[in-house]
Order: C-alpha cells, then structure tokens, then sequence
C-alpha cells in the first residue's frame, strides 16, 4: 500500500509539473501595425510550445560569402565569422527560436518562424554594417584633378554627355547660397562642367568635397568613375563615396558624389554601444553612439586635428546624410543623422552597429517564405494523422490484450502529456517532421507494453500466480525495452547533432518520446497494474 501510494504521489507531482508547463502564457510577439504600417510588439496568450518554420510560417535563407565584390582570402572563416555576427543580429531581431547554422562549411541556414517582413530580415542579415569616419577632401584635390581626368577620357574617345544642362544647374549652388546655408563657401564650377565627359556631371556641393549629380546621369558617373584612365588620376590619399538619399534641387533630383580621405580617423570597431531615437526638436531619425574607450581616446584627437573640417559618417560604403562639420573635439559619444528615414530604419541600422560588421559580404542563393496558412494545415493534417494512429493503436491494444491493453492505453494519455510538456519546459521548437517523430513513439511505447504483456502471457503459461507473473513479466522485458529504446535515442542523437533545422526537429520529438514512453510503461503501467491487483486480491485470472 506504501508503495502504490509513494508510485502515485510520485506521478501526480510529474504531472502537475507537466500540465503547469503547458498553461497558456502571455507573449511577447512582433505584429504589424495597420495604421503606421510598423513592426511593433504586441501581446498574445497561447500554449507555450514554440513552432517552426513549417508549422506558422517565416522566412527561410541560404547564404555564401559573396565574392563577386572581391575575393575573400579563407571564405570558411569568413562564414565561420559571419555566423556568430548573424546570430547577434537575430538574437536582437526578436524572433522566437531562431535557426543560424552552419551547413557544409561554407553555407549559412537562417530560418525565422513566424517573421513576415522579408525584406527587413534580409536587410539586416546581409547589411555588412562596416562604420567608417573620414574627413572629406578639405584641399579640393578631386576636383583639381578634373581637367586632367576631361583629357584623358577625350583622348580615349569619351565626350561629354548631350544631356547634361550645366550653365543652369550650376546656379544652384553658387557661393552665394553656400554662404547663406552657413556652410564653407565653395567654388562655382560651372566653368568646368562644360568641359569634359566627367565634369559635365558634376556640380559643386555645398561642402568641400561634395558633387551632386543628376539623378538620371548616375549610371553614366558611375561608368566613368570605374574606368581605368580616371582611376589613376584619382589623387592618391583621395577615395569617392556616393551618398544615400536623392536630393531635390529646383525641379531635378540629385545624387551626392563625396571624394574623402582614404585614411579613416576611426572605424566602427571601437563601437560599444548604439541606440536609436527621435529627435524632437528636428523630428529627424537619431541613432547615438558610445566608442570604447581607447576609441573615445582616438576620436577625440583626430578631431581635435580637424575642427572646423567636414566628416562623412560612411557606411558599407556609402555617406550617410550630410557630413557635419567639427567644431569641437569629440570624444566617446556621437550620433548619426539619418535625416527623413523612419525610426524602424534606425533601430535597425542601430541593430546591426551593436551587432558588429560582418568580415565579408553575404549573398542568397536559396530563399523561401512560408505562408502561415500552409502551417495551419500541416497542423491539421497532423492532428488528423494523429488521431488516426492512435485510434488504431487503441482498437488493437484493447481487442488483443483486453483490460491490459485498456491500461496501457491510460498509460499513453501521460506519455502525450509528458512528450508536449518536455517540447514546453526544455524550449524545444515543434516542427512538421517533429509530429511524425511524436506520431512514431506512440507506436514505440505501446511496443514497450507489448513486450511486457507477451512475458507477463509467458510467465503465466507456465504457471505463475497472477502477481508473480505480472513482476517478472515487468522485469524479463526491462533489458529488451532499455536496449531497443537506447538505439533509438542514439540514432536521434546523430540526427540532431548532424541533420539540418527540419531533422533536428523529428530528432528531438523522438528523443522526448521515447524518454515518455520508458516511463510510462514501466512506471505508469506498473503502478496500474498494482492499484488493479489491490482492488481485486482474489483475481484468479488476468484479463491479457
């Protein structure tokens, strides 16, 4: 009686601990909202078991080291790298159980259950995030070297653009109205543009070191900038880096052209910390920076060194904004202006400065979106196998072993609860392969009863009492069960360990099965068949 009693206390305290980890929670989850059209959080009360990508839906990306920008010395290291900054990312991303796995060497698998904005993910995966300072062309070395540059494209046969309008555009930007901005007055070039292929397209900025380009004559600016015979009149210390926005001057839009020192006064490496805001003054997008402080050491000197200089805020290549002039020394602390872009925009680009740049540029090469609708179905068709298996599992325990088989069917309602409480408490993700490796171990523990009952059958054939028989029947089929189950855990533990997101899934639902399905045939089942034998003590047959 003391026995039975501690065996139930025992179970009952298994499973309140079960039914508890399956309560539904209040989560925290990343909607859309449908009036600003923003990623916002919002709050959701569900079962606390996480599913994958297959099941609710998400993005699933393939990504290599791209080495069409130039190549990469060891790609392996390079997305041995790139996948602990991509981890990073996502882990501030705010997606629920995440795949970032190496594949191969020289693949990185990123699956986002329940992500619904592609092109954001993306964005962030990829986004190199390599943060540069540099002082623009305070000299006006670039734009001496026009002429030079107009006389070796006339000699290659390049003439100046038909469409270029320089006489009026110049106007724009003439000293007058540098002055007027409280910017450093820079020369008109109006001259200039009228002279060659290059400098036809180039009007002088409002800065040292700035042209803007009309829109439409990018690609042509851009096809000459590559070729060889500007490049090498490009002066040497001298780089030119495109902005990002397009800016509207009179009735034409224009593209920032910056030429900036080679040399940056301090990278993005020293960055510690990185947060986005709002400013209220300007109600321009802020994200404010904290440099180390060996960083903080360095940036202040080098800024000290060019008070009153222009510095183009770069990244991943190209000029944030307009560079702010210095006027004081700047130490640890700084910030980014990000102009009319949204305040999403900033946390993500905040997002991936605290996260790191990545050491080389990352390509997809396979990319799949999984509709929520399609995971629904997969749970239903999965349910609907479920039921179907159990069903039939039920009909033949109860029609072959009688009153036994109905108490290993009771059995299997604990083992169910334990297999989605393991999937809840341990923070296991349920995935599609995952429901067929759950579906499989209820066959696999009903086969643990099955080897019991035909021991139990054989030691009552040979004339065991009923108690007797059903002890050593429980303790003849210990060594099969712990064996044919220990198989299966190592096997799924080869999966898991080598196998992708999907097999990992099926790995880890077999594993917390059969780890179930020991329990309750040995320690369920058992203590079944003892409160049976209590209740009836003059039994002279068993119903098996």
């Amino acid at each position: 009686m003391r026995n039975i009693r501690s065996r139930l206390i025992t179970i009952g305290i298994v499973t309140a601990l079960a039914i508890w980890s399956l309560i539904p929670r209040t989560t925290t989850v990343r909607v859309r909202d449908p009036v600003t059209g923003l990623m916002r959080d919002s709050s959701v009360r569900r079962v606390p078991i996480n599913l994958g990508l297959d099941l609710q839906g998400g993005i699933h990306l393939a990504l290599e080291v791209d080495q069409s920008k130039g190549p990469v010395a060891d790609p392996k290291e390079a997305i041995s790298r790139a996948e602990r900054v991509v981890r990073t990312r996502i882990d501030e991303f705010g997606v629920t159980e995440p795949v970032v796995q190496l594949v191969g060497g020289d693949r990185l698998i990123v699956e986002l259950p329940g992500e619904k904005d592609p092109a954001r993910a993306k964005s962030i995966i990829q986004r190199t995030a390599f943060l540069e300072f540099r002082i623009t062309d305070m000299q006006n070395l670039f734009r001496a070297a026009l002429p030079d540059i107009d006389k070796a494209l006339r000699a290659a046969g390049v003439t100046a653009a038909a469409s270029a309008t320089p006489s009026a555009v110049s106007q724009l930007f003439s000293s007058d109205s540098v002055r007027k901005k409280g910017k450093k007055a820079a020369p008109d070039t109006s001259q200039a543009n009228q002279a060659g292929a290059l400098s036809a397209l180039l009007y002088q900025g409002g800065i040292p070191g700035e042209f803007l380009v009309p829109e439409e004559q990018r690609p042509v600016a851009e096809s000459l900038l590559v070729r060889p015979e500007v490049a090498r009149l490009i002066p040497r210390g001298i780089e030119l880096r495109w902005g990002t926005q397009v800016e509207s001057r009179g009735a034409r839009s224009y593209y920032a052209l910056y030429a900036v020192e080679a040399k940056p006064i301090i990278t993005g490496e020293e960055l510690e910390k990185a947060t986005a805001r709002r400013d209220q003054m300007t109600n321009q997008s802020i994200v404010e920076f904290t440099l180390s402080r060996r960083g903080g050491r360095i940036f202040e000197r080098e800024t000290g060194r060019h008070v009153n200089d222009y510095m183009a805020i770069i990244l991943d290549g190209k000029v944030q904004g307009t560079p702010p002039i210095i006027k004081s020394q700047i130490g640890q602390r700084g910030q980014i202006e990000l102009g009319s872009r949204s305040l999403e925009e900033a946390n993500d680009l905040a997002l991936v400065l605290r996260a790191g740049a990545l050491p080389a540029p990352l390509s997809i090469i396979e990319e799949r979106t999984i509709g929520p609708s399609l995971g629904k179905d997969a749970i239903a068709d999965g349910i609907k196998a479920g039921i179907a298996g159990v069903i039939l599992v039920v009909t033949i325990m109860v029609s072959y072993y009688r009153m036994s088989g109905v108490l290993a069917v009771l059995a299997l309602v604990f083992y169910a609860l334990y297999t989605l409480a393991g999937l809840s408490g341990f923070g296991f993700t349920l995935t599609l392969p995952g429901l067929a490796g759950f579906v499989l171990s209820i066959g696999i523990a009903v086969d643990a009863n099955v080897l019991i009952f035909e021991r139990i059958r054989e030691e009552l054939a040979a004339g065991k009492s009923i108690r007797l028989a059903i002890d050593q029947g429980f303790a003849r089929a210990m060594n099969a069960i712990v064996d044919s189950n220990v198989c299966a855990i190592l096997t799924a533990l080869f999966l898991f360990q080598f196998g992708t997101g999907p097999v990992k899934g099926f790995a880890v639902t077999l594993i917390l099965g059969v780890l179930a399905s020991m329990i309750t045939a040995i320690f369920v089942t058992r203590t079944f068949f003892m409160i049976w034998l209590q209740r009836r003590p003059t039994m002279q047959t068993l119903s098996i």
